[in-house]
């Protein structure tokens, strides 16, 4: 922990930053409120290796014009950062910091036009707001620890830092309260690859909290606040219906993709469910046959013939089960004994490293190879590179999802994304 503050601070004071760092310290001066967001570029390797190396520049002049462009209508100001990364230094109140962030947000899931290329550009933000007595250092520090923080997961786009470097949870369990009654919980849906084929043949619904001051929070924070909340049940049923709701009046582009949707812990052992579960999916419309429960390895109990018999029943009405994030927990071979599933998914972490070292690869390759054994299909998870990709196909692993196809995208965005493919 020390180390990385004493990185992050370094990184602070260098002084290709010091037009940010003025930008903020004149706002402090003043008496006036000030935010920094960080933005970073991904996907632009992949533009690199289709198009070319002039196309990757192209499309990041393109992404920073337009940011520019947002800055100046918006009143914040724009620097450019070098490479893949920019910065918006936000002057304002709640309202204007909000509005401008969701400007952002728009703005960075549309298209750009790089020559005759039409394409999405993937991008993290860290973005941290200045409190009484900080210097601009600081709070340039707690905006890249918060970008390193959205760099570090597959699902959201964006972390906000607090004081202590993360929104705090007993703030967010109390804003929970009313986040449901005001439509502020949301949901985003990424693809997922049918390596042979290419084809995209489904979808894992993700959990997404507008916060008003904290901006886009994702699944994992979202849980955590509600189990502190003691919402967490309440949150689970609310997702829930609005993910079966959406997905049960989709487009004919949509109506043959799998859905993926998560239960929790606290689902599973509920009394009952699996037969209010199936009541839920069958009110909303949406058929079963083309459902996926999701449940998260290190969210399972130690009573595996519980969690069995519920998964049992579901794969018995038609619905499918995937354990998901496989390699987090210390008893995997043990839910892969006890429990009846169709898909296995290999964590984010696994994935990461299997172009890392010899034992890396041997160990997501014996993973792969024991579930295929199983009869279980393997999706592997937060895929970014093609050089993981190959290495997976090569493998045998049947599935991907992941930044080097697409972040979880909104249902126009879906849309628009299946019209391409």
């Amino acid at each position: 922990m020390r180390e990385r503050r004493a990185n992050l601070a370094a990184w602070a004071d260098d002084p290709a930053l010091d037009p940010v760092r003025a930008a903020i310290d004149e706002r402090i001066a003043q008496g006036k409120p000030v935010s920094l967001v960080l933005i970073a570029l991904s996907r632009v390797d992949i533009v690199n290796a289709a198009y070319g190396r002039p196309a990757g520049d192209a499309l990041i002049t393109a992404v920073g014009d337009a940011i520019a462009a947002l800055a100046d209508a918006m009143g914040a100001r724009f620097a450019a950062l070098g490479g893949v990364d920019f910065a918006l230094i936000i002057g304002g109140e709640d309202d204007r910091t909000r509005d401008t962030i969701r400007h952002l947000n728009q703005l960075l899931a549309e298209p750009f036009a790089v020559g005759d290329m039409q394409t999405l550009v993937g991008s993290r933000l860290g973005f941290a707001a200045a409190q009484d007595g900080e210097a601009a250092s600081r709070v340039m520090s707690k905006a890249r620890e918060a970008l390193t923080a959205a760099k570090a997961s597959d699902g959201t786009t964006m972390r906000v830092a607090d004081p202590d470097g993360v929104a705090p949870l007993d703030e967010l369990a109390v804003d929970l309260h009313h986040a449901i009654e005001r439509r502020e919980i949301d949901v985003r849906f990424q693809p997922q690859v049918e390596i042979a084929s290419g084809r995209i043949t489904g979808v894992e619904a993700l959990a997404r909290w507008d916060h008003g001051r904290h901006g886009e929070i994702g699944a994992e924070m979202l849980f955590a606040a509600a189990e502190r909340a003691d919402l967490g049940i309440a949150l689970s049923d609310h997702i829930q219906q609005l993910v079966l709701a959406r997905t049960a009046r989709w487009s004919k582009l949509l109506g043959s993709l799998r859905v993926a949707l998560n239960l929790t812990a606290a689902d599973v052992t509920r009394p009952g469910f699996a037969a209010l579960f199936l009541a839920r999916v069958d009110a909303s419309g949406f058929p079963r046959g083309r459902l996926t429960i999701e449940i998260t390895e290190t969210g399972l109990i130690k009573d595996l013939d519980t969690v069995a018999a519920l998964l049992a029943e579901l794969r018995g009405a038609g619905c499918r089960v995937a354990i998901d994030d496989f390699g987090t927990g210390y008893s995997s071979l043990a839910y892969l004994k006890a429990l009846p599933l169709d898909y296995l998914k290999i964590d984010k972490s696994l994935t990461a490293d299997i172009d890392g070292s010899p034992r890396d690869r041997v160990v997501v390759r014996g993973v792969i190879d024991i579930a295929r054994s199983l009869g279980v299909a393997v999706i592997a998870e937060g895929v970014e590179t093609e050089a993981q990709l190959n290495l997976l196909a090569a493998d045998g692993c049947d599935y991907f999802q992941g930044f080097l196809l697409a972040e979880p995208l909104d249902e126009r965005d879906l849309e628009r994304f299946m019209e391409k493919e």
